[in-house]
């Protein structure tokens, strides 16, 4: 009997995805501040370990290394007309690593920057640029997309309607929120009920959130109001960082331990997330304490 698709198996109970791919790269002695999505031309065997490592802790699924792999934010390193290449290597590689029986979803950040009339950006050539890289994440072999770690309605839109208009497979969305008082907004404003209004009748498979500034405690309350916003209309996800960051000698630090870190996810799966993983700070030994914890 194959695999069962995507679309089937986030219905199914408890689908862990992967933590981070930067705070494993750390730790294999990568300098931070440079391009990591080049890394997959760069250092292959790199980024092919550390899926291999993820799926041996337990992960259902890995995230491509293409977090900031569209051309604007390329750009900045001096990649963008790269693109093509390095999208598809990474799909290649977690694709490998993966095999037939996991799962691979090709990772979609954030431009970086800000449309019209906030900033530079033109709709069309977002929009444009966000299709670029999901064809050549398609081309790669992903079983579907995470667009992940977005702040703005209007450029999460542009890319959800960007990979809709070149794939049929499933796409995950999640943004990222600090506090707000007793609220949770992201950097532009947006609560849960305002993603759930906006992005539920676009026909994405799963909503949630990632990344952010919250602590344990409060990423679980906002996996309980994603889930109540949502009504039961489509999957949940949650991929927390381990913690708040702090800044230590001039270092983000993040210090949840892994068993605290596993004890929080088994409050956001009980209040009714299926979809969880690990943002930043969160390593191998995050993932296998929730496998265990939770599998």
């Amino acid at each position: 009997m194959g695999r069962i698709s995507l679309k089937e198996r986030i219905n199914e109970g408890l689908f862990l995805l992967d933590g981070a791919m930067g705070t494993e790269l750390i730790a294999r002695r990568i300098e931070a501040g440079k391009c990591n999505d080049y890394l997959n031309i760069k250092s292959p065997d790199i980024v092919l370990d550390i899926h291999r490592a993820y799926l041996q802790a337990g992960s259902d699924a890995v995230i491509t290394n293409t977090f900031g792999a569209n051309k604007y934010a390329l750009a900045r390193h001096g990649f963008a007309e790269r693109s093509k290449e390095i999208n598809t290597a990474a799909a290649q590689i977690a694709r490998r690593a993966a095999g037939e029986e996991k799962y691979v979803l090709g990772d979609i950040g954030p431009s970086g920057d800000f449309l019209e009339p906030l900033g530079p950006l033109k709709a069309d050539g977002l929009k444009d640029a966000f299709a670029q890289q999901a064809k050549a994440l398609s081309a790669g072999g992903v079983d579907g997309f995470i667009i992940e770690t977005m702040t703005a309605l209007d450029e999460v839109t542009i890319a959800i309607e960007a990979v809709k208009s070149i794939s049929d497979l499933p796409v995950f969305v999640s943004l990222a929120y600090d506090p707000a008082g007793e609220k949770f907004r992201t950097m532009m404003g947006i609560g849960p009920a305002d993603a759930a209004d906006k992005l539920l009748p676009l026909g994405i498979d799963a909503l949630g959130f990632n990344c952010g500034s919250l602590g344990m405690e409060q990423y679980v309350s906002l996996a309980q109001i994603y889930v109540s916003e949502t009504k039961g209309e489509v999957a949940i996800l949650a991929e927390p960082n381990a913690g708040k960051p702090e800044l230590v000698d001039d270092q983000v630090i993040y210090k949840v331990s892994p068993e605290d870190f596993a004890a929080a996810a088994e409050k956001i799966h009980s209040a009714g997330v299926n979809i969880i993983g690990g943002c930043c700070g969160t390593g191998l030994a995050h993932i296998e304490a929730v496998a265990k914890r939770l599998k």
